[in-house]
């Protein structure tokens, strides 16, 4: 089985001509071509924290949204939501409250493909390092059921140097970094990661640089495809 992953934080839908055109992010959604897509920032800020994309537009497409809303309105779990598609089943979904100075949170779902379990966790880091830290032990203790093949991604808002390896932090976890993803225009950061378990074998990993994708958000998707080994 081979399934890709996305991740993409859409920054409330505001591109870097400091416009707000959810269109604009669907089309890059479509670009992407995946199976899965984790999507960070997908509310409004402030007030009812309503959803930037158009949910019913979402499901035309063949996007299942898998998410826990904060508010009516809202799509994500504190800003948190996986998009899959149809032809995978949702069997569960849960939702993590991070360790946090500032709202953060992530999204469990344990989906069934080819009658294959597996669990894929969106997941957006704080801003702090010793939180950050905090927060992806929490996720690398706690994200899976017991011995199903998983995967975790997300903006990990790592700035200086990657998460676990020398710390210590992703011991039964293989971390890849598809590329520079921010900001989007001019990339120097891999703020933007995916990490899996060693039932995974990595067949290709990218970041999605399209002109449409520079001018939709400040971060550039990242894309990894991989296949049970």
């Amino acid at each position: 089985m081979q399934l890709t992953f996305a991740s993409y934080n859409i920054h409330k839908g505001v591109g870097l001509d400091r416009r707000r055109d959810p269109d604009r992010i669907l089309s890059v959604i479509e670009e992407l071509d995946a199976d899965v897509i984790a999507l960070q920032e997908v509310d409004e800020r402030f007030g009812a924290r309503r959803a930037v994309l158009d949910q019913e537009e979402l499901s035309e497409n063949g996007w299942q949204i898998v998410a826990h809303s904060t508010k009516p309105a809202s799509m994500g779990w504190h800003g948190n939501a996986l998009l899959v598609r149809d032809r995978l089943e949702v069997l569960e979904v849960e939702a993590e409250t991070l360790p946090q100075l500032e709202p953060r949170g992530a999204v469990r779902a344990q989906l069934l493909s080819q009658g294959q379990q597996i669990c894929v966790t969106s997941m957006h880091l704080d801003l702090s390092g010793l939180l950050r830290k905090r927060q992806f032990a929490h996720l690398c203790n706690n994200s899976r059921a017991p011995g199903l093949p998983a995967v975790m991604l997300g903006d990990c808002n790592e700035w200086i140097r990657p998460i676990g390896g020398e710390r210590g932090l992703a011991a039964h976890w293989d971390m890849v970094e598809p590329g520079k993803s921010f900001p989007a225009r001019r990339p120097l950061l891999a703020l933007d990661r995916l990490m899996h378990t060693p039932h995974w074998k990595l067949q290709k990993a990218e970041v999605h640089a399209s002109p449409l994708a520079r001018q939709a958000s400040d971060h550039l998707p990242i894309k990894v495809t991989l296949s049970l080994s």
